[in-house]
């Protein structure tokens, strides 16, 4: 066992979270004998913004950038060597300290429909209840279902699903990767399509970031990252980018590589929060495994192309730029 821990990694402490961050630990130490060792890698929980504020939506808090807040500081400040998220709860810029150093391979990034009583989001009644927090999940069902009354639903995977249980709401969305990973695929009652319901952007991923030039763990790293999923998750973000970066709209971005071909599918969306008015497009271009600021820029090009289509009085609405 080794006196002091070679890496420490700094998490939330929600069980999802726990297990996203053994994966990143099981890998490391299976890529580096030196790192198997009994005490090598420290996991250190760290409480968040996002973890605390449970009586209001992030969209008011101050986004999705909540749930990183506090790990990042650890990690600036030298607390931490390594910092996993969900990088659908990362902003698409992150600060001058930090760098995305990994992402492990991608699972199912499509929302799940769960519900008591009803088999999908057509089959709930006239002005039925759905709890979401999330504004993407909001206007693209209400973009389907404009008669539904959406209620908030904050909390962990569990929380939400014993709220579903009380009958707080009718239904709900969660990200089908979480509920694998959690071991609750059977709660799954329908699994959207893409066309029905476009991911957010880094949905089903977990990225590791670090501080900007630190080498020593960036070499550690190179040898779990997947590359495929790090050019999707890139065109994703570059997407974002382009619409807004601070997780307060309603945006949702999904890329898919072909092998193969060599080619990069990337589907982009941006919507009013009640829905009523949505922008879609969509594009394939050659890409190759490792440039991710190429696939970057493929995303940035059609979120500027999208926002291009989208009248100014809304777009400044949409970035929270007019009250």
């Amino acid at each position: 066992m080794t006196e002091k821990p070679v890496i420490t990694i700094g998490t939330r402490g929600s069980r999802l979270a726990l297990i996203q961050t053994h994966m990143v630990a099981d890998a490391l130490r299976a890529a580096h004998p030196s790192l198997a060792e009994e005490g090598a890698i420290a996991i250190e929980i760290i409480t968040t913004s996002g973890d605390k504020i449970q009586d209001r939506s992030l969209l008011e808090a101050g986004g999705k950038g909540l749930f990183i807040k506090e790990i990042e500081e650890a990690l600036f400040a030298g607390k931490i060597d390594m910092a996993v998220h969900s990088m659908k709860d990362v902003p698409a810029f992150l600060p001058d300290e930090g760098e995305m150093a990994c992402i492990l391979p991608r699972e199912d990034a499509h929302d799940a429909f769960l519900s008591v009583n009803y088999a999908s989001l057509e089959d709930l009644p006239e002005g039925a209840t759905l709890g979401t927090a999330g504004v993407r999940r909001k206007a693209f069902a209400l973009a389907k279902r404009p008669d539904l009354k959406v209620v908030l639903f904050r909390g962990n995977v569990e929380t939400r699903l014993q709220k579903l249980r009380d009958g707080v709401a009718d239904a709900t969305f969660l990200a089908v990767a979480g509920l694998n990973r959690l071991g609750l695929t059977d709660e799954i009652t329908a699994v959207m399509s893409a066309d029905d319901m476009l991911p957010a952007a880094g949905q089903g991923a977990v990225g590791v970031e670090i501080r900007k030039g630190d080498t020593r763990c960036r070499d550690l790293l190179a040898l779990i990252n997947c590359h495929v999923t790090a050019l999707c998750v890139a065109a994703e973000r570059g997407f974002i980018a382009a619409l807004d970066g601070s997780c307060k709209t309603p945006i949702a971005a999904h890329a898919v590589y072909d092998d193969a071909e060599e080619k990069l599918t990337l589907e982009g969306a941006l919507a009013t929060e009640n829905g009523e008015m949505l922008w879609h497009g969509a594009v394939t271009k050659p890409a190759q495994k490792g440039d991710e600021t190429a696939a970057a820029a493929i995303g940035n090009k059609l979120g500027r192309d999208i926002r291009a289509e989208v009248p100014q009085n809304i777009l400044d609405q949409l970035m929270g730029r007019v009250a």
